[in-house]
């Protein structure tokens, strides 16, 4: 099993992410990794992410944006 990051526009449009993630063993890696990383990913381009475990969708897409 890998769990994995989608980094999305706010149109859905993929996006190279400013941190190359790696791939995770569990979801709670991926988490802990996407809660360290996403200032620097929403500054650097990315406005949401998605998180799948293999190719299944798991959620998302979820803002890296404070709420207004």
């Amino acid at each position: 099993m890998a769990w994995t990051w989608r980094f999305e526009k706010s149109d859905g449009t993929e996006v190279r992410p400013a941190v190359q993630p790696e791939e995770f063993t569990t979801q709670g890696d991926a988490e802990s990794w996407i809660g360290e990383h996403w200032k620097d990913l929403r500054d650097g381009g990315a406005d949401q992410v998605l998180l799948s475990e293999d190719s299944t969708a798991i959620y998302g897409p979820m803002s890296l944006h404070a709420p207004e």
